[in-house]
C-alpha cells in the first residue's frame, strides 16, 4: 500500500486546483509522510476518532497539532525546502489535512487508523525529513541505522546534507542544540510581530488565498465524494440505481456486489466515472452485508456517500429498523433516516451547489462538466405545468454565456417525472417540461440548434416512488452531452458499459435507434429497420 502516491494522487488536485507548481505538489507529499506519522499515534487520533470530520474542516489541522509552535515550524520548514511562501503553505497544508484524512480512513477500511498507518510504516517513512522527528510522537518513526543508507524521499532537496551527517554525525549532533535555540529564537520574534502587526494568529490559514492560485483562478476546493444511490421496488427488486464514481476499479467492484444481491438487474446501474469524483468508497468491502440488509425492505432508498449512509422507506417501523440493522452491520459508517422533505431548502442548496459548480469550471470548460453543473440545480415545475420557475431563471442565464464558451457543444435537455400519475401523462408532461427548457434557454439567446430535448416520464427513477423525498427527486430536469458523431448521448454514464440509447428509453414503441431496446427483437443484432431509413 503505496499511502504517499495515493494522497498525492487524489488529494493533491484538489488542493491545488489548476496550479501545477512542482514545489507544491512536493510540498504536499512531504507533509502528508509527516502527517500520515502523526495520525499513527494512538493518543494523537483519540481526540478526534469519534468526531465526524468534514472534508473542508479547515480547524481539523489544529486539533493534529495543538502546539502552535509546531504547526509553525512544520509550515516555515515546508516552505523553506520547496521555496514557497510561508502563507501559501499555511494554506495548503490546512485545507490537505482533513482531505488526506479521509483518504487514509478510507484506504484503511474497518481497520483502525493508528493500525493501519503503523501496519504500513514503510510505505510513508522515507518521506519524513530529519528536522519533523522532534515534531511527531516517540517511536512514530520507526529507528534505522544511518549506515544502512536509508532512501531519502525525491521531495528533500538537501540530499547532499544528509550524507554528510553521515560522514560526520558527531559534528551534527553537536550543532543541533544550537540549531534548535536559533529555531525557537525565530519563532518567538515571528509571534511577537504577528502580535503587533496583526491581530489574528500567526498559524491562521488565509481561506481565500488558498482558494486562489497565481493566475487568479479559482481552485477546486475538493474532491468529491463516490457515491452510490438505489431504491427497491414493492417487490424487493432493484428499482433505481447510480453510482458517482473516480474510476473503472471502483465502479467494477461495486457492480460486482450489486449483481451478487440484485442479479441481473444491476446490469441497469448507470455509472458516471470521472477523475472529479474519489477513487475509494469507504462501504465498498462492506456492501455484501449492508445490499442484503437493503434488499430486505420494500420501497426504500439508499445513499452511500463519504462515511454516511442516508436511508428512507414508506414504513416509519421498517426505516428505523432499517437504520439499526444498517449500523450494526456496518459500526465505522454513520447511518441516518432521511429527514422530512423541505422543499425550500432541497431547491436553495442545490442552485447554490450548480453555481458553486459552475464557478469552478475556468476557462474551456469539459462540456460533461458543464452538463453536470446544470443539472444539479432543482427545477420545481408547479403541479401539471411547464413554466420555468423565477428562482431557476438567473442560473439558466448564466448557463447561456457559459455555453458560448463551448462552442461545439451540443447538450440533450431530459425531462423526467415522477410515478404519481399515468404514464402516458407522465412520458408527455417530462417533454413539455424539457421543451420549456430549452424555449427559455434560446430566448435568452442560445443556439436551438445545440440543444435537443426528450422526455422519459417516469421510467428512469433515482429514488423510490413511495416517500415524499424519493418523489422530489425523481421529478427533475437533467443536461447531458450529445455526440452527434456517435449519434450517443454521452453524459459520463453507462449502462451495460456500452453508450446509452441515442433516444435515451429503452422502453418506448419507436425503433429509432441503433442499440439494443426492449422493443428490437434482435436484441441489437440487426440494425433497426427505422434507423436506416
Amino acid at each position: 500500500m503505496d499511502i504517499i502516491s495515493h494522497l498525492t494522487r487524489t488529494v493533491s488536485p484538489a488542493v491545488l486546483g489548476d496550479d501545477h507548481n512542482p514545489a507544491k505538489k512536493n510540498l504536499l507529499e512531504q507533509f502528508y509522510a509527516i502527517f500520515a506519522a502523526r495520525l499513527a499515534d494512538n493518543q494523537t487520533h483519540e481526540r478526534f476518532a469519534h468526531e465526524n470530520i468534514a472534508r473542508d474542516d479547515q480547524g481539523f489541522y489544529d486539533r493534529v497539532w495543538t502546539e502552535d509552535t509546531h504547526r509553525d515550524q512544520i509550515a516555515r520548514e515546508l516552505a523553506g525546502k520547496h521555496n514557497v511562501d510561508v502563507t501559501a503553505t499555511r494554506g495548503l497544508i490546512t485545507m490537505a489535512a482533513s482531505l488526506a484524512y479521509h483518504e487514509i480512513k478510507s484506504l484503511a477500511g474497518t481497520t483502525p487508523v493508528p493500525q493501519f498507518l503503523n501496519d504500513n510504516i514503510d510505505s510513508y517513512q522515507h518521506h519524513i525529513p530529519l528536522w519533523a522527528t522532534a515534531l511527531l510522537p516517540i517511536g512514530a518513526i520507526a529507528a534505522a541505522p544511518a549506515a544502512t543508507g536509508t532512501r531519502i524521499s525525491d521531495t528533500v532537496s538537501t540530499v547532499p546534507l544528509q550524507r554528510e551527517e553521515e560522514k560526520d554525525g558527531s559534528f551534527m549532533k553537536a550543532l543541533l542544540p544550537i540549531i534548535g535555540l536559533i529555531i525557537l529564537g525565530a519563532l518567538a520574534w515571528a509571534l511577537l510581530r504577528g502580535c503587533q502587526d496583526n491581530p489574528e494568529p500567526v498559524g491562521k490559514p488565509v481561506t481565500e488565498q488558498q482558494a486562489v492560485d497565481s493566475d487568479g483562478k479559482t481552485a477546486v476546493a475538493a474532491i468529491t465524494p463516490a457515491s452510490l444511490r438505489i431504491a427497491t421496488s414493492e417487490n424487493n427488486e432493484l428499482y433505481a440505481c447510480r453510482m458517482n464514481v473516480g474510476n473503472d476499479t471502483l465502479q467494477s467492484n461495486v457492480m460486482t456486489e450489486l449483481t451478487g444481491v440484485f442479479g441481473d438487474a444491476a446490469n441497469n446501474c448507470r455509472a458516471d466515472i470521472d477523475d472529479n469524483f474519489s477513487i475509494d468508497m469507504p462501504a465498498t468491502a462492506q456492501l455484501a452485508t449492508i445490499l442484503p440488509i437493503f434488499k430486505n425492505v420494500p420501497n426504500a432508498s439508499m445513499l452511500i456517500q463519504g462515511d454516511t449512509i442516508t436511508v428512507n422507506a414508506a414504513d416509519s417501523a421498517a426505516l428505523t429498523k432499517l437504520v439499526a440493522d444498517l449500523q450494526a452491520a456496518a459500526p465505522a459508517m454513520t447511518v441516518i433516516a432521511e429527514g422530512p422533505l423541505n422543499e425550500k431548502t432541497e431547491i436553495a442548496d442545490s442552485l447554490t451547489a450548480s453555481k458553486a459548480a459552475m464557478d469552478n469550471l475556468g476557462q474551456n470548460p469539459d462540456p460533461r462538466d458543464v452538463a453536470r453543473a446544470l443539472s444539479l440545480q432543482v427545477v420545481n415545475f408547479e403541479v401539471d405545468k411547464a413554466v420555468i420557475p423565477d428562482a431557476n431563471k438567473a442560473l439558466l442565464d448564466r448557463a447561456v454565456k457559459l455555453m458560448e464558451q463551448v462552442p461545439n457543444m451540443k447538450l440533450m435537455i431530459i425531462g423526467h417525472t415522477d410515478k404519481t400519475a399515468d404514464a402516458a401523462y407522465n412520458l408527455k408532461l417530462s417533454e413539455e417540461r424539457a421543451q420549456a427548457m430549452k424555449e427559455y434557454l434560446v430566448a435568452q439567446g442560445a443556439d436551438p440548434s445545440k440543444l435537443m430535448t426528450k422526455g422519459m416520464g417516469e421510467t428512469d427513477p433515482i429514488a423510490d416512488n413511495t416517500t415524499d423525498q424519493g418523489r422530489f427527486r425523481n421529478r427533475r430536469i437533467e443536461f447531458v452531452v450529445y455526440d452527434e458523431t456517435a449519434n450517443t448521448v454521452n453524459d459520463g454514464l453507462a449502462i451495460n458499459n456500452n453508450a446509452l440509447d441515442p433516444d435515451l428509453n429503452p422502453l418506448d414503441s419507436d425503433n429509432d435507434d441503433l442499440m439494443p431496446d426492449a422493443d428490437d427483437a434482435s436484441r441489437g443484432t440487426a440494425l433497426d429497420p427505422a434507423a436506416t431509413n
